[in-house]
């Protein structure tokens, strides 16, 4: 497997938040995280402990869960994987892929439960996940095979998204090597420029890059 970059989105102000009981507070800004060159854990969610969520890049996956943010790399290696975004396992009714519907209402969206049975989707390296799922169509399938199986409804293309980006977990704050700085709005090259990182208008075009 070629070498490995990884993605860590970030809102629109390149500040990460956490929820402190029902409010989001700011948490770790991009300058303390290049700085220190670690990435600490922020999120907490569906009943799972507090934890660092990021995606790995690869052809399969070029996708990311806000359009802007960082890649590095990191020698951690993740404590789990999961093949798409973790709310495709939970009991919500009602799955909203734009972030920005949600996110004042975090605490609201990230209370719900994950479907008894969803562990067969947990991964303990990116190997065994692409070795299980090596396309999108068999992501797409056994995911909504499980829903069916558990009483919901088939997903809608429009959730398609959802599984076009990964979630990699890591339980301990990540020492990183930051690469570049992903973001199609004016202040993405500005903070790239100001920390003598390349940039790139999307995770997407900085993987083609490395061809």
């Amino acid at each position: 497997m070629q070498e490995q970059y990884f993605a860590k989105s970030f809102e629109e102000d390149f500040v990460l938040k956490t929820l402190n009981g029902k409010k989001k507070e700011k948490f770790q800004s991009i300058d303390d995280i290049i700085r220190t060159n670690t990435l600490r854990l922020n999120t907490k969610s569906f009943g799972r402990e507090k934890r660092l969520a990021c995606s790995f890049l690869h052809k399969n996956y070029l996708n990311t869960y806000r359009a802007q943010g960082l890649i590095f790399k990191t020698r951690q290696k993740p404590d789990y994987i999961y093949p798409f975004d973790l709310v495709l396992l939970s009991d919500a009714k009602k799955i909203i892929v734009q972030y920005y519907r949600i996110k004042e209402n975090l605490h609201l969206y990230y209370n719900h439960k994950l479907i008894p049975g969803f562990e067969k989707f947990v991964f303990k390296d990116i190997k065994k996940l692409l070795n299980k799922f090596p396309s999108l169509d068999s992501v797409w399938k056994k995911v909504n095979q499980f829903r069916v199986e558990n009483g919901y409804k088939p997903l809608p293309k429009q959730k398609h998204k959802l599984i076009e980006y990964n979630e990699v977990i890591f339980h301990k704050p990540v020492k990183i090597t930051p690469v570049a700085i992903f973001g199609y709005k004016k202040n993405t090259k500005k903070i790239a420029k100001q920390y003598h990182l390349p940039h790139f208008v999307s995770a997407k075009k900085f993987f083609e890059s490395l061809n």
